[in-house]
């Protein structure tokens, strides 16, 4: 969460400061920056796109379950907690 600040705040205050104070080396701030995302993190935008576009196509009907059922015919590897958590972040929720 750090480095999430001080690149938020970047254009307001010095970086070198920024990490001064918060207690961050600078070279760890820029190699965060350039870091690609995990391995997690790019399965759950996968898992995020696929969800919403399942959403869409039931007309706003479909909950975790039935969303969890059919991510898993079509191959994906997740349990029901993970698409409830993931709908949570969307803003999903079933009519």
């Amino acid at each position: 969460m750090k480095y999430g600040f001080i690149r938020e705040h970047r254009n307001e205050f010095p970086i070198t400061r920024m990490c001064q104070v918060l207690g961050v080396s600078r070279s760890g701030y820029y190699s965060w920056l350039n870091r690609k995302p995990s391995k997690r993190k790019q399965e759950n935008y996968k898992l995020k796109l696929r969800i919403a576009q399942i959403y869409s196509e039931s007309g706003g009907s479909y909950g975790s379950p039935r969303i969890y059922k059919q991510l898993k015919k079509e191959g994906f590897k997740c349990n029901r907690k993970r698409v409830e958590r993931l709908m949570r972040v969307l803003g999903l929720k079933a009519i």
